[in-house]
C-alpha cells in the first residue's frame, strides 16, 4: 500500500508507525520516515509517541489498525484529514478517531482492505507489488546457503500461538518426501523457545535431512533465504507472507482463521485448508468474514496426504 502510493505520488513525505520487530524487517524501504510504537514499554509507548510528534501537523493519517491499542495512539498524531475502515470494519473504537472511511468491501483480504487506504487518496495502480531492500551482505548470505540451482524447500513450522501449528511428525513426513524428490530441507524461523521446540521435534521425527536455521537468521536474511526457495510450507506465520513478497509459492496450512482472508496473497489456490470443517463444526452456519475457529487440536485435521498433493502439483509446476 506504501509502495503503491509512492508510485503515483513520488514526491510525498510519508511517515509510518510501525513496532520494533516490523522495523527490521522494512528499515531499508527508501523515502520513509519510521517512527517505532514499542508496546512493551506499555503506557510510556504513547508518550513516547507523542512526543515524536509533538509540534508536527499531517496533512492525512491512515488508521490501518483496528485493535484499541493503535486507536489510543492515533490520538498522538495530529492530523487534519484521520482515514479508517468503513463503519461495519471499524472496530475497538476506530470509528470514534476518524473522520473520513475507506469503501465497503464484503469480503476482503486484508491487503486488499489495506489498498482501499491507497484508492481512497486517489491512487489508481492498486496491484500488488513489492520491494523490501535487502543488504548486499543479507543476500550473500543466502547464496551462500542455497544454490540457485538445487531444489529447496523451506518449512517454517511456527505461528505465533502453538495451537496454530501443525504436527511435528506431520512436518516430518513431508520433508521426508521432499527428500525424495531430490530437496534439500530447511527450516526456518525465530529464536522464541516454541520455535526452537518445535523444530527439535520435527527433527527428532524425520528420518530424512533437515537443516535447522530456526533463531539463526535476522529478518532480511531470512528474507534473502525465502527468496532463494523453491517451496515454502507454513501455517499462518510472518514468513509466509514475506515469502509471498518475494514470489516464493507458499503452501499454507488454515484451521483457525479464514484463508480468504489472511492466507498468503498469491498462493490462496494452494492453501490447505480445515478452516470451513471447523467453522462448520463450532457453529453450523454462516458467520462473518473474520471470525476465527476456536480449539487447541484443529490443525490435525490437516492430513499429510493433503499437504503432499500440494507439494506435488507444485513440484510439477515449477520444476516440470
Amino acid at each position: 500500500m506504501v509502495q503503491a502510493i509512492q508510485r503515483q505520488y513520488p514526491q510525498l513525505k510519508i511517515t509510518w508507525v510501525l513496532g520494533k520487530v516490523e522495523y527490521q524487517l522494512l528499515k531499508h524501504i527508501p523515502n520513509v520516515e519510521f517512527v517505532i510504537f514499542d508496546k512493551s514499554q506499555g503506557w510510556r509507548s504513547y508518550v513516547n509517541l507523542y512526543q515524536s510528534f509533538k509540534g508536527q501537523k499531517f496533512d492525512v493519517l491512515l488508521h490501518m489498525q483496528v485493535a484499541l491499542r493503535a486507536t489510543v495512539a492515533s490520538l498522538a498524531i495530529p492530523a487534519k484529514t484521520r482515514i479508517g475502515f468503513d463503519r461495519q470494519r471499524a472496530k475497538e473504537g476506530q470509528w470514534l478517531v476518524t473522520n473520513h472511511h475507506v469503501e465497503p468491501i464484503a469480503a476482503p483480504h486484508v491487503l486488499d482492505g489495506f489498498m482501499g487506504f491507497a484508492k481512497a487518496l486517489g491512487v489508481t495502480d492498486l496491484s500488488p507489488q513489492w520491494n523490501i531492500p535487502v543488504p548486499r551482505a543479507d543476500t550473500e548470505f543466502a547464496e551462500t546457503i542455497v544454490d540457485p540451482n538445487e531444489k529447496v524447500l523451506v518449512i517454517c513450522p511456527a505461528a505465533s500461538k502453538a495451537e496454530r501449528n501443525w504436527l511435528p511428525e506431520r512436518y516430518a513426513r513431508v520433508a521426508e518426501h521432499a527428500a525424495t524428490r531430490g530437496y534439500r530441507v530447511l527450516l526456518c524461523g525465530g529464536p522464541t523457545a516454541l520455535e526452537q521446540t518445535l523444530a527439535g521435534q520435527i527433527e527428532d521425527c524425520c528420518e530424512a535431512p533437515v537443516e535447522n536455521l530456526i533463531g539463526k537468521t535476522s529478518l532480511t536474511q531470512l528474507l534473502a533465504l525465502l527468496k532463494q526457495a523453491s517451496v515454502v510450507l507454513a501455517p499462518d506465520t510472518g514468513p509466509a507472507h514475506m515469502a509471498v513478497t518475494q514470489g516464493t509459492p507458499v503452501i499454507g496450512l488454515y484451521a483457525h482463521s479464514n484463508p480468504g482472508r489472511t492466507g498468503p496473497y498469491t498462493s490462496l489456490q494452494y492453501v490447505v485448508s480445515a478452516y470451513p470443517e471447523a467453522i462448520q463444526e463450532q457453529f453450523g452456519k454462516d458467520v462473518p468474514w473474520g471470525t476465527r475457529a476456536k480449539g487447541a487440536h484443529l490443525m490435525e485435521k490437516i492430513t499429510v496426504e493433503e499437504v503432499l498433493m500440494q507439494f506435488n502439483r507444485l513440484d510439477m509446476l515449477t520444476h516440470c
